[in-house]
């Protein structure tokens, strides 16, 4: 490669440390610069102290707590909880090369068992988080599951097989018109949700969206929810890894602290309390960065920038020059409109309360939360050498939605901080305490939100209605947002992006997308500089091979202008079904496939014959149906 090049990444969080490891791994120098005084971005976990926590609000009649024992650890708090769902492929291929305790961070993952639905005033239920593989027909066994929970959420049986049967459509439909036509079409219209009961709203349309993404349901593209939603659907459904996996420990400790030490032995140059201020673009190239490090302005050059910076912060970087070298940099600001909050609050309870072995999903909550109760997971982490000695549980909290009234009349985001933990801590109660009383008022120590939500002074006139500010909010990928995303490799030869907006096949705003963003970033870095290494490892998203054909089926319609078409799927369906069964009773009482060309009856000549069938089948039903 001659001389070490250069890369200077602009942000420390996942992506910027994802493009760091690849970068480092394959002989570039390379400098990162982080804002924030720990590293990890949104995935960091945040060392509380009895300032930074909330006290319990029913503390008052009861004697103050000691305070922290000078040698105790600082309990942990947290942007929000870690979830590692089985789809996710990029995120734990970097983790399997961080070294941890003679082994590696990817053995800090934990399965969860169980995923708990919460309602109000009604006891929860839980789903296995992986079920067995009884049968070879992935439609009925969808089918099955989509009943099952519908029977236990109060959901009569039609209306689960419809939307079993909007499922299947999506999953039989081609990428391509995912692409154009689902990624223009919302989830609730698409699951045809308006015409549907309120239990079939609340768990299939707005439950799944604002749990799973902080989205709306009348917003969120049909492509985005229904891609992620189908790989956790068969995680649960096929063998294999599973659906829903956790950290053994807090995030710092098992994860973003190793990983921080094994790229700085590697020679990254890591910078802390480093706010970039300006990128300077001359002729078409990036010439320098202005960082304030540890608040002095310091210029930075090198062969290549990425920015691996949250979109509204990107955002306010684009300059006129920058948008002269390239235009398309200007959806960058148009993005920013599509940020929604979602954020964590952590309980310290004095007992460590079971509830469920993996999340809750408390399905009637205004604010939509969700939660997983820490200590089960963290046997390495004795919780009571943290903060005063007496905490024994923690209960990590997302709230996804803030623009709706709790039980208080008041929307989240128009709430105190002490007013959210409130709020919270009785919609948690409701969800879960109809069963039996799990969640006390006496358990409860302390509290600590996320120091992103920050209150605003509205003065001394308590009749103003609040309005806080989120330091670190989400992109949501709304209705046709797709076309305005850029890719990874901008037109400006030396800058690249690497963060959860840009476009790739995870499609989401999760820790999974910003580590594929950075290697698309990191491959586009390698190809500029005419470098032999090796491109990083891309994975598309999952779907049973079983599938294939029919998507393959559905491609032929798309091109020829024809819609999705339900009949011509389940012909389609039924003729490779009598192809595969010949298949497989070919294979019976030992029968083997002969040496081709000696002519006998095998196996593996009625294989060939049945496939032949199937392809003529396909063929004909193309026919048919004019496609």
């Amino acid at each position: 490669m001659g001389a070490r090049k250069k890369v200077v990444i602009l942000g420390g969080g996942v992506a910027g440390m994802s493009a760091a490891h690849e970068l480092v791994a394959r002989g570039f120098e390379v400098e990162v610069f982080e804002r924030k005084p720990i590293a990890g971005g949104k995935a960091r976990s945040i060392a509380t102290t009895d300032a930074s926590r909330g006290r319990s609000p029913f503390q008052a009649s009861r004697p103050p707590r000691r305070p922290s024992s000078p040698t105790g650890r600082p309990l942990p708090g947290e942007h929000g909880f870690r979830f590692f769902p089985g789809f996710y492929r990029h995120i734990v291929d970097t983790m399997a090369r961080i070294p941890y305790q003679g082994g590696v961070v990817a053995d800090n993952l934990v399965n969860t068992t169980e995923i708990s639905v919460a309602p109000f005033d009604r006891p929860s239920f839980a789903l296995p988080a992986q079920f067995p593989q009884t049968s070879e027909d992935l439609r009925n066994s969808l089918v099955v599951m989509i009943v099952a929970i519908s029977g236990q959420a109060g959901i009569t049986t039609e209306d689960a097989l419809f939307f079993a049967a909007k499922l299947w459509e999506f999953l039989t439909s081609c990428e391509e018109r995912r692409l154009t036509e689902y990624e223009r079409i919302n989830w609730w219209d698409f699951i045809e949700a308006g015409a549907r009961a309120a239990g079939y709203q609340k768990y299939f349309g707005n439950g799944i969206t604002r749990s799973l993404v902080a989205a709306k349901a009348r917003r969120a593209s049909t492509k985005t929810i229904g891609d992620i939603f189908v790989q956790i659907m068969f995680n649960i459904l096929l063998p294999g890894v599973a659906a829903d996996r956790v950290l053994n420990g807090p995030t710092n400790d098992v994860w973003i602290n190793p990983w921080l030490e094994h790229l700085r032995q590697q020679g990254v140059k890591y910078h802390l309390n480093s706010d970039v201020q300006e990128i300077r673009c001359e002729r078409g190239l990036i010439r320098s960065a202005t960082v304030a490090v540890a608040g002095s302005p310091r210029e930075v050059t090198g062969d290549y920038f990425i920015g691996a910076l949250p979109v509204e912060r990107m955002a306010e970087l684009i300059s006129p020059s920058l948008l002269e070298a390239d235009a398309s940099l200007a959806n960058l600001q148009a993005l920013v409109e599509y940020v929604e909050w979602m954020n964590g609050i952590q309980y310290y309870l004095t007992e460590d309360v079971q509830i469920t072995h993996g999340h809750v999903i408390c399905v009637d909550s205004p604010w939509a939360l969700t939660l997983v109760s820490q200590p089960q997971f963290w046997k390495a982490f004795n919780l009571t050498k943290y903060g005063d000695g007496t905490i024994r549980g923690l209960l990590s909290v997302d709230l996804s939605d803030w623009d709706v009234k709790g039980l208080n009349g008041k929307e989240a985001r128009h709430c105190s901080r002490d007013e959210i933990a409130r709020e919270t801590w009785a919609q948690l109660k409701k969800s879960l305490n109809a069963g039996g009383e799990i969640l006390r008022d006496d358990q409860l120590h302390s509290w600590f939100l996320d120091p992103d939500i920050e209150d605003l002074d509205v003065g001394a006139d308590p009749s103003m209605p609040r309005f806080d500010t989120n330091a670190e909010p989400l992109l949501v990928n709304y209705v046709d947002t797709w076309r305005i995303r850029p890719e990874a490799v901008t037109r400006i030869p030396n800058l690249f992006l690497a963060s959860d907006y840009v476009r790739t096949f995870t499609d989401l705003a999760t820790m999974e997308g910003a580590n594929e963003a950075a290697r698309r970033a990191v491959n586009g870095i390698i190809r500029a500089a005419r470098s032999d290494a090796e491109p990083c490892g891309i994975w598309n998203l999952h779907e049973p091979d079983e599938l294939a054909p029919l998507r393959a089926y559905d491609r032929v319609r798309y091109r020829q202008g024809l819609p999705w078409n339900a009949t011509a799927t389940s012909y389609a369906q039924a003729v490779l079904n009598l192809s595969s069964q010949a298949a497989r009773l070919s294979g019976i009482d030992g029968l083997t496939p002969s040496a081709p060309g000696d002519g006998s009856d095998s196996a593996g000549q009625v294989a060939a014959e049945a496939r032949a069938s199937s392809d003529d089948g396909l063929r004909r039903l193309r026919i048919r149906s004019g496609a």
